[in-house]
């Protein structure tokens, strides 16, 4: 899949390895993170011109790419990890979008809160997933951030799991 528009130009599909070069160190690093813990390995490339525009998009396309599923799927997914100083809550549903961003910490070495909020949220609303993140704890920006990208990627694991049936009472997501 390529998602190409004025500012950015990203390719994503299935690989046998992560093979991931967004041109940001730090992107970089976290979607190795975020594709291990689903255990789906990716290649994702990036052309981009400004970094805001990067993250957000990533987080659209690989809404996007996450998308080609079935129906049937489990649907929910939550996890709760432990990463130095850092105690995340995740909990998903992948039915409507929401975000419940409940994060803070101070900007350094490049780890901005902005900026990993406009990559979950364009996630969330682009696989239609009520998403609430909660800092527990933590004062790292790099492990509150990490740590987040490992929790995603073990809810998203789960949640997009095959089952035998629709998993709604409407019968419908």
């Amino acid at each position: 899949m390529i998602r190409k528009t004025k500012e950015t130009n990203i390719e994503i599909r299935h690989a046998d390895k992560n093979e991931i070069d967004t041109g940001d160190l730090i992107l970089n690093h976290m979607l190795n993170t975020l594709f291990f813990y689903m255990e789906k390995p990716v290649y994702l490339k990036a052309e981009y011109d400004l970094k805001h525009h990067l993250w957000e998009d990533a987080g659209i396309t690989i809404g996007m790419f996450l998308n080609e599923r079935g129906q049937n799927i489990k649907r929910y997914g939550t996890s709760t990890v432990p990463m130095d100083d850092s105690l995340i809550l995740l909990s998903l549903d992948l039915s409507r979008p929401y975000l419940n961003f409940s994060v803070n910490f101070s900007n350094e070495e490049g780890f901005e809160l902005y900026i990993l909020r406009e990559f979950i949220w364009g996630l969330a609303r682009t696989m239609n997933m009520t998403l609430h993140i909660v800092k527990l704890n933590g004062e790292n920006p790099h492990h509150i951030t990490e740590n987040i990208f490992k929790c995603l990627g073990f809810a998203l694991k789960d949640a997009l799991q095959n089952v035998d049936r629709m998993n709604s009472t409407k019968g419908s997501l």
